[in-house]
């Protein structure tokens, strides 16, 4: 492990864990890494806000910082839940929870697991019906520890997953496209065969 995966790790243990992008990183672990590098500041993280910026700042030696207005305020930490009646079961909040904490299927009402939600707010903007509203996180939800090294998990399953997901659709793809380009190929036995019957049945009709 290099010195800059390391702090990377350090620092990442201090993040929230939210994954909210309000830092404007895909997650912590890529903020992480770029604070590590040095190519991002200490203050881009509202729900850490500034004792988060504090212990970062311990962690880094570097002066502390007031939380940059560009990335967001600091605020209570919010759970999601979603308006069951008025749920017409689309998905889009599925697909952007980066944790996997809202369960559902397709024209299926959903329901978000408040004990993996992080309070990210990102499937909010997501839902078409505005059917998902925020309530307050649990302070000892917020302070726990054992709740940030789960959403981490949490997190990079889901990356995984996704990784692996869209390489499946790929390798499907250029599979089908490659019967595609062998059937369209001239020297195929069963396309020869018909052009030959073809050609056949129009010498006979002459």
């Amino acid at each position: 492990m290099n010195d800059v995966t390391d702090l990377a790790n350090r620092i990442d243990a201090l993040l929230p864990q939210t994954q909210c992008e309000q830092c404007g990183f895909h997650g912590c672990r890529p903020y992480a890494e770029a604070m590590a590098r040095g190519d991002a500041p200490i203050n881009r993280c509202p729900p850490g806000g500034a004792a988060g910026i504090a212990r970062l700042a311990a962690l880094l030696d570097t002066p502390v910082l007031p939380l940059d207005p560009d990335h967001g305020v600091e605020k209570p930490r919010m759970l999601a839940r979603v308006v069951e009646a008025d749920c017409i079961g689309c998905t889009k909040c599925i697909q952007a929870c980066p944790v996997d904490a809202i369960v559902g299927a397709a024209k299926l009402m959903h329901t978000v697991m408040p004990d993996h939600c992080t309070g990210c707010e990102l499937c909010v903007p997501a839902c078409p019906v505005d059917c998902i509203v925020l309530e307050p996180m649990p302070l000892a939800q917020v302070e726990d520890p054992a709740h940030a090294d789960a959403s981490r998990a949490h997190f990079l399953r889901r990356e995984a997953r996704l990784v692996r997901e869209r390489a499946e659709r790929e390798a499907e793809l250029a599979a089908r496209k490659a019967v595609v380009d062998t059937l369209a190929t001239p020297t195929n036995p069963v396309l020869a065969a018909l052009a030959r019957a073809r050609a056949r049945a129009k010498q006979g009709s002459e």
